[in-house]
């Protein structure tokens, strides 16, 4: 029987505390809710006492409570550190809490009340405080439902925290409808000042409220009277070096102080600051800092507004300046080839530094007025970080961390076409529109010269690529147009030099997912990058492409008697440039002997394009190969018939290649490992990440293909053999295999 009447109580309870937590949800403020939970705890459990205690910052305190616990209530606050962090967490009872050590609230609630238990109020993110049920006499509690208080705790937090969203909500909504009928576009701006501060002051509970306006030309803050309240703050502020608010208004958009500043931002621009303190009673908290914000959004605006007004007068003034700057630029376009004479022009026009860099960040044209040459350095470097790092190139943008200077670098384009971009020192205040009209006037003109200089500029590359094209043959047809193409670079055919070929491999997702138009647009990017810093690393460096390879001609006396370093370091430099431009590519690089006569040049080039593939397929890691130090791959290099390496090839490799082709499981590349790690089957399958049972399946099926006995040294040595053969003819091999 008695079984039976605690399953009825426990469904009761249970039922009841559904619905109340279905009725909390319903409620708009806090109070009404929390108000709402003690009643309905008193009149289903009968129950003598029943009180909510909140977190508020780093004590507890009783929000409400009803019944007689006088001695109870009186004892708060209590430092949230000397309660057991179980009462937040989890539902207690009186009986659990016995032989627990004992903090200060278990003792406080054994003294007031015979019988207790709690709930804690929380959910995934809040933990506001705990509930309390007392009875004045023992009352056995229901350990049983320990879970089921748990959740309805939870569903309390969230209640509270809708309700808190509700009255934060309607604050905002007061807040917009007290400013629509108190202001005016055209009031003064003292009555607006006057009229905020009062409300900012009132909102917040604070003794002193006021406004600070910055002083572009004196760097300050300044006070705009009137205040709300006696204040003794300074008049004015001034900013040194330092521009962080923070360092002059500590309490910068931060709660529980004494002081609360808020910014007046208008357009990414700060200019002034919203300020309240001496709060009434406690410290200021978030709905404080909400009204604030309200308010600043609103000062900001106006006081922008009679800005605009006053800027108005002077901008006729301004456009019949500009267009006599206009008349003097255009006359430099017509003079002169040269960027020199404009960049003079538009430095004087704003009274700034001007620079212009090429496409490729190269600095071709600069005016500085205050700034230095380490300085302009510096510029440099930064700019070209950016630049590289940017997926949208079309928009400006601006380098601030400079030592106080800020540059603002807009991109110069014709029709599509990046042309190059131009640097101009800007003001810390906001851009008008007087300098944005200069600043495109000064584009349009830029880019007529930039289009005059790529026309003899394409020519040339075109002249370069068509003079690749007839050294690179293996028959020259006509050395004496060679010999005059040459001239034309100032280059000496004569002297010995190194040809290397290079390979720009995109990441395999971009490979798979973009069309071959798209992909080929990629690597052009890419490899103009790398002429441009190629042409500042060493002038004496001639590049060009040849088909879609790109080709590398240097002196050799730049190796020094170490070719190996030199072609290391500079493998690394382009390893580095590409990296500026964040795009996931792989370069490799094959290079390979030295020329004597012109006749020496398409020979040296046939080794590098077979010291690019062996790097391809057996050096990835290292990334380049000079032909001459390639050991067994020189020998076979000088095969007089490729045919026979080709049926060497298809022989002893053939089977694989077509049974790998298309498939998942590439049994080519699983031989080259095992063969790379003398036959060692733990060493391959370690290598190659699969299981050894795997590797043996693979290893018979390999056997079985090309009828061979791995065991075997012979068939190991020829399998070797056609693999250096394959990455040697590998381009030839597979066309032909194609067809």
């Amino acid at each position: 029987m008695e079984l039976a009447k605690k399953e009825k109580l426990i469904k009761r309870i249970e039922n009841h505390l559904r619905k109340t937590a279905r009725q909390l949800v319903k409620f708009d403020t806090e109070e009404e809710t929390l108000q709402y939970l003690i009643s309905s705890f008193r009149s289903e459990l009968d129950c003598d006492f029943v009180g909510i205690i909140l977190k508020e910052r780093e004590h507890i305190i009783p929000k409400v409570w009803s019944g007689e616990s006088n001695i109870f209530v009186n004892h708060f606050p209590l430092k949230i550190v000397q309660c057991s962090p179980e009462f937040f967490n989890r539902s207690l009872t009186v009986q659990e809490m016995e032989g627990e050590p004992v903090c200060e609230l278990t003792q406080l609630l054994n003294k007031s009340i015979t019988t207790w238990f709690t709930v804690p109020l929380k959910d995934s993110r809040n933990s506001f405080g705990f509930c309390v049920i007392g009875f004045k006499n023992v009352v056995p509690l229901l350990i049983e439902m320990q879970k089921t208080f748990d959740d309805f705790g939870e569903d309390v937090a969230v209640a509270m925290a809708l309700a808190k969203q509700k009255e934060a909500q309607k604050k905002k909504i007061t807040g917009v409808e007290w400013i629509t009928k108190n202001f005016i576009l055209d009031s003064p701006i003292e009555q607006v000042v006057e009229k905020i501060v009062e409300r900012a002051g009132k909102g917040t509970n604070a003794r002193v409220a006021c406004i600070y306006l910055y002083d572009e030309k004196e760097n300050c803050f300044t006070f705009q009277p009137p205040s709300y309240g006696e204040m003794k703050r300074p008049k004015k502020i001034m900013i040194e070096n330092n521009y962080m608010l923070k360092e002059y208004f500590p309490f910068l958009e931060t709660t529980g102080g004494d002081q609360l500043t808020v910014p007046l931002v208008v357009n990414l621009k700060t200019i002034g600051v919203l300020h309240v303190e001496h709060k009434l009673n406690g410290t200021f908290e978030n709905d404080d800092l909400e009204i604030l914000e309200l308010l600043s959004n609103y000062v900001a605006a106006m006081l922008e507004n009679v800005r605009l007004y006053k800027h108005e007068k002077d901008h006729t003034k301004r456009l019949r300046f500009l267009l006599e700057y206009q008349q003097s630029l255009v006359k430099e376009t017509i003079q002169h080839e040269e960027f020199d004479g404009i960049t003079k022009t538009l430095s004087k026009l704003f009274s700034k530094s001007v620079i212009l860099f090429d496409r490729f960040m190269r600095p071709i044209s600069y005016e500085l007025c205050q700034l230095n040459q380490d300085q302009l350095q510096e510029i440099v470097e930064h700019a070209t970080i950016q630049v590289f790092q940017r997926k949208n190139k079309d928009l400006w943008f601006y380098l601030e961390d400079l030592k106080g200077t800020r540059i603002g670098i807009w991109p110069v384009n014709v029709g599509g076409d990046l042309l190059g971009y131009l640097a101009i020192e800007i003001p810390r205040e906001e851009i008008d529109d007087f300098f944005r009209l200069s600043v495109d006037l000064a584009l349009n003109i830029y880019s007529l010269q930039f289009i005059k200089r790529k026309l003899v500029l394409d020519a040339k590359e075109q002249v370069k690529d068509s003079f690749i094209h007839k050294l690179l043959v293996e028959e020259i047809e006509d050395e004496e147009s060679i010999i005059q193409y040459a001239n034309v670079f100032q280059w000496n055919l004569f002297h010995q030099h190194r040809v290397a070929v290079l390979k720009i491999e995109l990441h395999e997702l971009e490979e798979k997912e973009t069309d071959i138009l798209k992909l080929q647009s990629k690597k052009s990017l890419l490899w103009d990058q790398l002429k441009a810093r190629l042409s500042i690393y060493d002038q004496n460096i001639l590049f060009g492409n040849k088909g879609d390879e790109y080709i590398l001609i240097i002196p050799a006396t730049k190796e020094e008697n170490n070719p190996k370093k030199y072609w290391s370091n500079l493998y690394g430099n382009i390893k580095k440039w590409l990296e500026i431009g964040k795009t996931s590519s792989q370069i490799f690089l094959g290079i390979g002997g030295k020329t004597e006569t012109l006749q020496d040049y398409y020979t040296c080039y046939q080794q590098a394009v077979q010291a690019l593939n062996v790097v391809f397929h057996s050096f990835r890691e290292i990334g380049f190969a000079l032909f001459d130090e390639l050991g067994a791959y020189t020998v076979l290099h000088h095969l007089k018939d490729a045919s026979i390496a080709e049926t060497f090839i298809k022989k002893y490799l053939g089977p694989l290649i077509e049974y790998s082709e298309g498939k998942n499981m590439d049994l080519l590349q699983t031989l080259r490992v095992f063969l790379h790690c003398n036959g060692n089957l733990k060493d391959t399958s370690e290598e190659l990440y699969i299981h050894r049972s795997t590797l043996q399946y693979r290893m018979e099926k390999i056997e079985n293909l090309l009828g061979v006995n791995l065991d075997d040294s012979e068939h190991r040595f020829n399998l070797m053999m056609a693999f250096k053969l394959y990455d040697l003819y590998n381009a030839t091999f597979i066309k032909k295999t194609k067809k």
